[in-house]
């Protein structure tokens, strides 16, 4: 298993780097269990990205644009609300049985020295193969958002047991950026603080591109006209995580 660590600037930045990391470096692996079964490449991956409040958020050449972003850090991230089709948010999970959102905001009002504020997705449960009722189980590929203040910044360290870079990656670190935004701006009106948000560090064991999505990354990556101005198609909606 090959781990790697990538510094970026800025999130489109941190995308084209995983990207090329992955592409270039990455083990073939055989998804044979999971919501895609499928060659991959893959790496363990690291990557710090020390100015992800640059905008913009999400290049033009994502398959996301930052309306998605946005929808996203509201909806997915932020709120505990779900849609008909959804069996669990990460807002879901992170509001519900204990609100921590909420109680993180708290704590560090009351302590910014606090490094004990993690705010975890994964449940005990996710570790069966199938839930109740028979059906596959999916378990949350963001598992744990950890959070502290150092310097007048909060940086964010999350986790993701599985990490699509391709699809899933430019819309999670943009939203968890805009995430960041409304978590220092409550943490600030309630204290009198004047945080910042600092950076975005993220690990992934398993970072990876799907085999249908090797002819984009290679279009990406290695252009076969540099002069054109290459625009992906956009995805009306960018898959979740």
């Amino acid at each position: 298993m090959k781990h790697i660590q990538i510094t970026a600037f800025d999130c489109p930045d941190a995308w084209f780097k995983a990207l090329s990391a992955i592409w270039r470096e990455g083990d073939i692996f055989h998804v044979g269990f999971g919501s895609e079964e499928t060659e991959t490449k893959k790496l363990n991956l690291t990557i710090e990205i020390t100015h992800p409040e640059n905008r913009p958020l999400v290049s033009d050449k994502a398959p996301c644009d930052f309306k998605y972003v946005q929808g996203y850090a509201l909806e997915y991230l932020w709120c505990g609300e779900m849609r008909e089709d959804e069996v669990y948010t990460y807002g879901s999970r992170l509001k519900d049985p204990v609100d921590q959102v909420e109680e993180a905001i708290k704590r560090h009002v009351q302590e910014q020295q606090d490094r004990q504020i993690t705010l975890v997705i994964r449940r005990p449960q996710d570790i069966f193969k199938y839930t109740d009722n028979g059906d596959k189980s999916e378990p949350p590929c963001l598992s744990l958002i950890d959070t502290e203040i150092l310097d007048g910044q909060m940086h964010l360290t999350c986790y993701f047991r599985s990490w699509d870079a391709y699809g899933g990656l430019p819309a999670n670190i943009a939203g968890l950026q805009l995430f960041n935004e409304a978590f220092v701006s409550e943490i600030n009106e309630r204290s009198g603080l004047e945080l910042k948000t600092g950076k975005l560090i993220f690990h992934s064991k398993n970072c990876h591109i799907y085999q249908r999505q090797y002819g984009l990354v290679r279009e990406l990556l290695e252009p076969k006209d540099n002069t054109k101005n290459l625009r992906l198609t956009k995805q009306s909606s960018a898959p979740k995580p």
